[in-house]
């Protein structure tokens, strides 16, 4: 069984394949940090949270008489011509937030330049938000994808919930394919399906390396925004953000075709910086990790997973 401190350091095997025993040891840290936090709050009441999204945490409760006072807004125009008299929507406010977690465990994210594969700490990083969510009080479910498939799990406030996100986190990066139709988007139709599940107010936190933006999947995550409160985690490698010492030449496939490439000269693409922008400009918080790090020594740098979000 591993534990916490075994977080800063990985063995050959975690570094190209998830197991939940290392995900399993995200529950400590994450307690750890839900208690320093919960000394720290002067109210006790479960969904206390300030959004700017309006709505959030509410949810149909009843319809009722319209009322000198009520809000034009909230009318529910169906019963009202149903039944010919002036009826109201009431809500009541949820205790709970829905908490989901899109992992991108795809074709792109099978790439490690040294210490571990971008799709191990995507799951790393999974697997902590999910237990900070877990210990916060909040349902947590997530969507999972590699390059063929998709699982889904409906956000829930149970511990057997969580343990079925992982699971299935784990079964998808060890199912990743070598091969992959080059033409599929997998992370624009996980996006599609997204937009499906969550409810407006729920927090999403999107882990990826965003190697497919183009205007379907600009579009999507802008639909997202104006409904939900969107985290985006970009996970990169040193060769993509051309943090090399010295330059190196490689051949890279994409499982069908090869190249060969140059990486780390300071005037060459950066991937990770045209994602970055991308993402600012749609008006999305964007937090970044690097695969040359463990996710430990990493969340000192994402101040708000200190703190309530």
């Amino acid at each position: 069984m591993y534990t916490a401190a075994a977080l800063s350091e990985l063995k050959a095997a975690d570094a190209v394949s998830l197991h939940m025993p290392m995900l399993m040891a995200y529950q400590g840290i994450a307690q750890s940090i839900a208690s320093s936090m919960r000394a720290r709050r002067t109210g006790q009441m479960s969904g206390g949270y300030l959004s700017k999204h309006k709505g959030r945490g509410m949810e149909f409760d009843e319809a009722r008489h319209y009322q000198p006072g009520d809000d034009i807004r909230a009318i529910d125009w169906r019963v009202t011509a149903r039944t010919g008299k002036a009826h109201t929507k009431v809500f009541r406010e949820e205790r709970e937030r829905p908490v989901f977690l899109l992992c991108d465990v795809s074709a792109s994210m099978q790439f490690g330049s040294s210490l571990q594969l971008k799709s191990i700490l995507a799951g790393h990083l999974l697997a902590f938000l999910a237990w900070q969510a877990k210990h916060r009080g909040d349902r947590v479910g997530g969507l999972v994808f590699n390059s063929l498939e998709h699982r889904e799990i409906k956000p829930a406030n149970r511990t057997a919930t969580l343990l079925h996100l992982l699971q299935q986190t784990c079964h998808l990066q060890q199912t990743q394919p070598l091969q992959v139709d080059p033409n599929r988007d997998a992370l624009a139709e996980s996006l599609t399906r997204l937009s499906y599940l969550a409810k407006p107010g729920s927090q999403i936190n999107l882990i990826s390396d965003f190697n497919h933006l183009d205007n379907l999947t600009k579009g999507l995550l802008q639909q997202l925004r104006r409904r939900c409160e969107v985290r985006c985690f970009v996970i990169s490698d040193p060769f993509e953000s051309n943090a090399l010492a010295e330059p190196i030449q490689l051949t890279v496939t994409d499982g069908y075709s090869t190249a060969e490439r140059t990486f780390g000269l300071r005037l060459s693409h950066d991937a990770t910086r045209d994602v970055a922008d991308t993402l600012k400009q749609l008006g999305l918080p964007v937090f970044f990790l690097e695969t040359s790090k463990m996710l430990v020594d990493q969340l000192n740098s994402l101040h708000t997973l200190q703190g309530e979000v």
